[in-house]
């Protein structure tokens, strides 16, 4: 007993080994609450439903940053709910992505919460690698936040400059390769990812990809491609890898139960993503200020992302209050997959 205490006890990238049990613990049983008991049968989400499942999640991260808080101290608490706005806030534009993947795709909505499920196991795994890497390097060459600063500060300015560019998922690179290198079916096949046909050529049963299949790998590349702004973005409020990790997930958990609400109105946040673009480019100079041990205030941080968070949503509504809602699915194109 007194051993496996030790070892509870013991550290683990700087963290007690029971703060990552307690962590793996919470996200495993909201997976298989979500999968196993709200979503055991498919079906439709609505926006409302999306929106108090979004409300759900929210207080579950609220309650684990409130103990860390408690048990690691103000500091430690601040950090993971600023980092776990900064993710959320930097993380919308990746569900707008999402979204017109799902409609050029032609995905209905009784199977999108499929493949945004599944993707998650693959944004827990990936991140994981990522925000590892990010703090090995940090920690080997401190120099290198200067690096992420003018990385982020850059790509804010390019997102303001972009605001009005729409995805181009028939031109994207990742679709092009897919469907160059595999054998993809042009129509669904129930909610499976993969299914067993004929070859066009030899009539042998082979492995075919459906557009679902197609979906998944898309939106993980996609959050593969995000992650590359928002994990250094963390970093500019701590290089802690358990906050900075904990408060990624948590973020991306809370936003995909969120995505439903905003897909149904995607019109309504025209202005967001100015917003975003601030906060990336203020994220950078504070990143940047690490290094020369210039550290702006924690709670400081916080208060302005959200403020400017707000203020992007708050315009939007306003700007677009006179319009109808227009969901995020675009006309498919047919055509684009092979028979």
């Amino acid at each position: 007993m007194e051993s496996l205490l030790a070892a509870l006890s013991g550290d683990f990238l700087g963290t007690p080994v029971y703060f990552w049990i307690a962590f793996i613990a919470v996200v495993i049983a909201l997976l298989v609450f979500d999968l196993g008991i709200l979503h055991k049968e498919e079906k439709e989400i609505s926006a409302k439903e999306s929106l108090f499942l979004y409300g759900f999640y929210v207080a579950i991260a609220t309650a684990f940053g409130g103990w860390v808080w408690w048990q690691r101290g103000a500091e430690a608490g601040l950090e993971f709910f600023t980092g776990y706005l900064i993710e959320q806030s930097l993380a919308m534009d990746n569900m707008f992505v999402i979204a017109t993947i799902f409609g050029f795709l032609a995905i209905p909505r009784i199977y999108q919460h499929r493949v945004l499920f599944w993707g998650i196991l693959g944004v827990i795994a990936f991140r994981a690698v990522l925000i590892g890497l990010g703090a090995a390097l940090v920690y080997q060459f401190s120099w290198i936040l200067f690096g992420f600063g003018a990385f982020l500060v850059f790509t804010g300015i390019r997102m303001f400059s972009h605001k009005d560019d729409k995805p181009d998922i028939e031109h994207n690179p990742v679709f092009a390769f897919l469907t160059k290198r595999f054998r993809v079916t042009k129509e669904l096949h129930g909610h499976d990812f993969i299914a067993k046909l004929p070859d066009t050529k030899t009539g042998k049963l082979v492995t075919w990809l459906t557009p679902l299949g197609v979906a998944l790998i898309m939106v993980e590349t996609v959050d593969l491609i995000f992650a590359v702004d928002s994990v250094p973005a963390v970093f500019a409020v701590t290089q802690d890898t358990f906050i900075v990790y904990t408060s990624n997930i948590f973020a991306i958990l809370g936003l995909r139960a969120l995505y439903f609400a905003l897909a149904a109105a995607m019109n309504r946040f025209r202005y967001l993503q100015i917003s975003l673009a601030i906060i990336l480019v203020l994220v950078g100079i504070k990143i940047f200020l690490v290094p020369m041990d210039i550290k702006i205030d924690t709670l400081l941080s916080l208060l302005v992302t959200i403020g400017i968070l707000a203020g992007g949503v708050i315009y939007s509504l306003y700007k677009t209050r006179n319009e109808p809602d227009v969901g995020a699915e675009v006309a498919p194109q047919t055509g684009q997959l092979e028979p």
